[in-house]
């Protein structure tokens, strides 16, 4: 009995150990940085990719993943090293360093330097562009001038849309050079890209807002859900497959005929907000079945504390798309579990429920 509950007290611990070691390797996936400067100095390495929003951001070392910048001014120096996707919403971009994935700018000026590297492709909007490094991959550039410095190698096809193209005598293209006027006409304005941390923080707050609806206005049913889902996960998650596969290929019947196409349609829309509700009812079960181990209860705590998780697990390639898709698997049998439990209560309700005629009859216990 002690070892019992030396091994349920552990439990807790087990579980808060692992919460504190996911959370770095997450913000390690994607640093996110802001202020004035930010500076990846000559010999540091960011691991796992970087997101900056500031006015100016400076790499002399290296950003192992990609780099995503919001900022006035974006520098990879000479000494400085990509090895994922360079992707900047900046007044100037220079690239004087390696880029081994893709550059994507959307700025003023984008420079890439002589002694400048991009491995993959270049796509650039900006004013005034000058390529003078090399380029392995495409190159496609929209915006007022754009010069081919004698130095410029641009491995693969060179699509433009300038008013002014300025090509030197020894500058090479390995592919094709055309003017392609749909770049920029009737096109829309650059849009910065948002970095992924806001779409995460986002999603955690509408989905913890869509759970307390859920436990306000049904709180019963939405006990129901979860225990269902906690003490049947397998049966939840079979379930839950089950209708993954066979609500579509209903709706796409109903789409063959012409009268069924609204039907198809509205069934598609229904279907959608079902899924988002089976994920936050994945969410409560997964965020219960942890208190569970800890000797804990509380439905409210198990929506934060399941929500907060899978914001937290999905950050992680591969690995987050997977685990977040099991919980949406465990949420839709679950809830379509007890939608099932509920029908058929309601139906056999009036047989067990009749009043009794006998005075001296006993009441059947709930």
């Amino acid at each position: 009995m002690c070892a019992l509950v030396t091994r349920r007290r552990l439990v807790p611990i087990i579980v808060l150990v692992l919460l504190l070691a996911i959370a770095p390797a997450t913000a390690a996936a994607e640093q996110t940085r802001t202020g004035g400067t930010v500076v990846v100095g000559q010999g540091q390495t960011v691991s796992g990719g970087l997101s900056a929003t500031a006015g100016t951001v400076v790499i002399r070392g290296t950003v192992d993943g990609n780099l995503e910048a919001f900022s006035g001014n974006v520098l990879v120096a000479q000494t400085g090293t990509v090895n994922g996707d360079v992707s900047a919403f900046a007044g100037n971009v220079r690239i004087e360093g390696t880029v081994n994935g893709n550059v994507d700018a959307q700025t003023g000026n984008l420079v890439v330097a002589k002694s400048a590297t991009v491995g993959q492709s270049l796509d650039g909007a900006s004013g005034y562009t000058l390529i003078a490094g090399t380029v392995n991959g495409d190159a496609q550039v929209a915006g007022d001038t754009l010069t081919l410095a004698n130095s410029a190698n641009v491995g693969g096809n060179l699509v433009y849309d300038v008013n002014k193209f300025n090509r030197q005598s020894g500058a090479t293209v390995g592919g094709t050079v055309r003017q392609d006027e749909s770049l920029t006409d009737g096109g829309p304005s650059p849009i910065p890209k948002i970095p992924g941390w806001v779409g995460a923080v986002y999603g955690f707050f509408v989905n913890l807002l869509l759970g307390i609806v859920l436990l306000a206005l049904f709180p019963t049913f939405s006990d129901s859900v979860a225990d269902n889902g906690r003490t049947n996960p397998l049966f939840s998650i079979g379930v839950g497959i089950l209708f993954l596969v066979l609500v579509p290929i209903v709706l796409l019947v109903f789409a063959i005929t012409v009268i069924g196409i609204p039907i198809s349609i509205l069934g598609a829309i229904v279907f959608a907000i079902f899924l988002w509700i089976a994920s936050v009812y994945g969410s409560l079960t997964l965020g219960v079945w942890l208190l569970s181990l800890a000797d804990s209860g509380g439905h409210w705590l198990g929506l934060i504390l399941g929500l907060f998780v899978v914001a937290i697990l999905s950050r992680i390639p591969v690995v987050g798309g997977i685990f977040t898709f099991v919980v949406l698997l465990l949420g839709l049998g679950a809830l379509a579990a007890a939608l099932w439990s509920r029908y058929r209560g309601r139906r056999n309700t009036p047989e067990y429920m009749e009043a009794p005629t006998g005075g001296d009859e006993e009441t059947p216990a709930d």
